[in-house]
């Protein structure tokens, strides 16, 4: 069965990329922006929406989580590409996806909807008083505030202990990026920094990890 369906699976999330590439062009176009058309911006979504569908489906097997481990990909994906592109996560795609992180953690093991609620909330709160001391004391913004939303998404999906390790993991990525593209001269200190795909990255890691649970 799993043979069957890792190459089927992969095959669905790469169509699920592509229409994941089609509705955030009209959404970058609705935000008055323009759509990049470089290889990365175009084919990014699907392969890697596609690689990532199968490498859930092989350890997650035919499971229901796997259904919903593969609506966060679908979302974290968005995310990801659209953040690197435009430096924004949205409102239209987080918002919906709070909601139907609620409904589907009254199904998720070892979650429920108070875990879910609670551990939301306190990721929010958490990210936004680092936005706003970090502000204060570098006198630039150090967070967005599409950082502290994506942060509420990550602790409604995951609960506790699997946000706080999705969210070290992220900041843990995104330091050594960081650090890399300084050393290489490649963005300067006070270049604004995407967090966005780097939280989402630590986020898939810690779902991947999790598997049916």
């Amino acid at each position: 069965m799993t043979l069957l369906l890792v190459p089927a699976w992969l095959v669905v999330g790469v169509l699920v990329g592509l229409l994941i590439r089609w509705g955030s062009v009209r959404l970058a176009r609705f935000e008055e922006l323009v759509p990049g058309r470089a290889a990365w911006q175009v084919y990014g979504p699907p392969i890697l929406c596609g690689l990532l569908f199968g490498a859930f489906a092989w350890r997650t097997g035919l499971n229901p989580m796997l259904f919903v481990r593969s609506l966060w990909i679908a979302v974290l994906v968005q995310i990801i590409f659209f953040d690197f592109e435009h430096r924004l996560i949205l409102d239209r795609v987080l918002l919906p996806s709070y909601v139907a992180a609620l409904a589907l953690s009254l199904v998720t093991p070892h979650l429920g909807w108070k875990m879910a609620l609670l551990t939301g909330l306190g990721a929010g709160l958490l990210f936004l008083a680092i936005a706003v001391i970090g502000s204060a004391i570098f006198k630039a913004e150090a967070l967005g505030f599409g950082d502290v939303k994506m942060a509420v998404f990550i602790g409604l999906v995951l609960g506790l202990r699997p946000a706080v390790n999705a969210i070290l993991t992220g900041i843990v990525l995104a330091g050594l990026v960081a650090i890399g593209l300084l050393v290489f001269r490649l963005a300067r200190a006070r270049s604004h920094f995407a967090y966005g795909p780097f939280l989402a990255a630590g986020t898939l890691i810690e779902l991947f990890r999790l598997g049916a649970n």
